[in-house]
């Protein structure tokens, strides 16, 4: 069994959206890595917490990858116009792996257009590009649809962070 997750990284990411699971899978015994645009680049969240990459998207070998978790903030949006970024969304999608986004995460799995006739869920102010994207919207703590687990807010981190283990677990 793959035991690492991928939590992508980039300025502006909502603080506890990384800092809750980093910890949560690395107490379920997860190899936890972070990626951003830039290896061994320091990222700043949204409250100044700060958190160094371990590698870059172009680094990460996704034979080793159990699942990728996309934060929300400001940084999801600065993530989707990174295209090694966007790639290795797409590249997890077409291999079935667990993909978790929060809150604006949802922009990366819009922009790497893997939710087209899936259910998903996120801060209400991007339901409409998730419904655009050919998402169904739904107003749920955590929904799963198939590889992807998706999430509201911080609030919804215990919820989300279970559900993603529970998938792991099936897969």
């Amino acid at each position: 069994m793959v035991k690492e997750i991928l939590i992508l990284i980039e300025d502006g990411f909502r603080d506890e959206e990384v800092i809750y699971p980093y910890y949560r899978f690395k107490e379920a015994g997860y190899d936890v890595r972070v990626a951003g645009p830039e290896a061994g680049k320091e990222y700043t969240g949204k409250f100044g917490v700060p958190m160094k990459s371990d590698l870059s998207a172009a680094q990460v070998n996704l034979d080793s990858t159990a699942a990728v978790i996309i934060p929300g903030g400001n940084a999801p949006d600065k993530m989707r116009v990174n295209k090694d970024m966007v790639d290795l969304v797409k590249k997890m999608n077409l291999l079935q792996k667990v993909i978790g986004a929060i809150c604006h995460g949802g922009w990366m799995l819009a922009e790497a257009d893997v939710i087209k006739g899936k259910k998903v869920t996120s801060y209400i102010s991007i339901a409409t590009d998730l419904k655009n994207a050919g998402g169904e919207y739904l107003d749920k703590e955590v929904v799963v649809d198939s590889n992807l687990v998706t999430s509201r807010a911080p609030g919804d981190l215990p919820a989300f962070c279970r559900s993603i283990l529970e998938l792991l677990q099936d897969t």
